[in-house]
């Protein structure tokens, strides 16, 4: 339920609070039996009642909502934190992976395909990205295994990147 549909129920509840309280006045005052003044009156207090746990409803939510704000913010501001933090690590990485892409003395084209296979990027995305065919990108990048005497793409992969993902055992431990 929206706030618009929340407003117009807790209107009309109160409109029937209103009314019935306006007939329980008149009936009230013309001598009616007591028993239909009292039903007449509890039907007012029960839409009241309605229009409480609406109307609480409604600022509960509205204070659930903010705490999420603000727990996103907080999640965001954390995220770009870490971020900030781990770039001179990312980069650091990445110097070392171009140094050992040189010392296998991998052409600039040959560096650039390995390193969109190390971001996990198909040979035909590898071909779109870089505008080759993707005959080009499937020789360059066996040009890369046959130079680093590797034998394909998660040789390579672990080759840069195995020792960076501790085991959950050795995590355990420490």
């Amino acid at each position: 339920m929206n706030q618009r549909e929340r407003m117009i129920i807790v209107s009309i509840l109160v409109a029937i609070a209103v009314m019935m309280g306006v007939d329980v006045v008149t009936d009230s005052s013309q001598g009616v039996a007591a028993w239909h003044v009292l039903a007449e009156g509890a039907v007012a207090v029960a839409a009241l009642v309605g229009v409480f746990f609406i109307l609480r409803g409604s600022i509960e939510l509205k204070h659930q909502l903010a705490q999420e704000r603000k727990d996103f913010s907080e999640f965001k501001i954390e995220a770009e934190k870490w971020r900030a933090e781990s770039r001179k690590y990312l980069e650091g990485l990445s110097k070392a992976i171009d140094q050992q892409l040189s010392k296998w003395q991998l052409t600039a084209a040959e560096k650039e395909v390995a390193f969109l296979l190390l971001k996990g990027l198909s040979l035909k995305e590898i071909a779109e990205i870089r505008q080759t065919s993707d005959k080009t990108a499937r020789v360059q990048s066996m040009a890369i295994y046959s130079k680093s005497g590797l034998a394909g793409r998660s040789e390579l992969s672990a080759f840069f990147l195995e020792d960076l993902l501790v085991p959950q055992q050795a995590q355990e431990n420490s």
